[in-house]
């Protein structure tokens, strides 16, 4: 397990491979299943998740820290890290409710130590050997590779069913 002690599974692929379009698909078949799930996604631009104009909007504008949107139907927290280079994937994760959480999937983050699964779209022309290290545990594409390594499971990148039963599987083997 992690430090966060909620089990991180990333999806990782170059630009354009469709790590987001399939979580739109894999997120709703997982949930199908009972598993309760977190997001967290990595983005090189500058995010912005509040309105100008707005209340929280100006008063986080004014300096505030950290900035808290709740209603009855959820809540957000923002927080600024002007000083901070890239972010901290132990710390977001821990940032989560745990006890309503079973798994977090995490879409980017490429480079850090936790499980991943590889996407990969010959087309795109990119080398997939160059997003495999030794936490990478399954490759999905729309053209199965040749067997990477034997501890790399291969899967079809277009049968949502098979890579979400891979992951059922895997988020099994996790608290064992």
């Amino acid at each position: 397990m992690n430090k966060t002690d909620i089990p991180l599974l990333g999806i990782v692929a170059y630009s354009g491979t469709g790590k987001t379009t399939l979580l739109k698909q894999l997120i709703p078949y997982l949930r199908q299943r009972g598993i309760r799930i977190g997001l967290i996604k990595h983005t090189h631009h500058a995010v912005d998740v509040d309105t100008p104009g707005k209340d929280s909007f100006e008063l986080r504008k004014a300096g505030a820290d950290q900035t808290m949107v709740a209603s009855s139907h959820r809540w957000a927290l923002m927080t600024e890290t002007p000083q901070q280079e890239a972010p901290d994937l132990g710390y977001l994760a821990s940032r989560f409710d745990r006890s309503n959480l079973d798994m977090v999937l995490v879409e980017g983050f490429k480079h850090e130590e936790m499980d991943k699964i590889v996407l990969h779209r010959e087309e795109n022309g990119r080398s997939l050997e160059g997003l495999i290290d030794s936490h990478v545990i399954a490759v999905a594409s729309n053209r199965l590779p040749p067997l990477v390594l034997e501890s790399i499971t291969l899967l079809d990148l277009n049968k949502i069913d098979e890579i979400g039963e891979f992951i059922v599987t895997w988020l099994g083997n996790q608290s064992k």
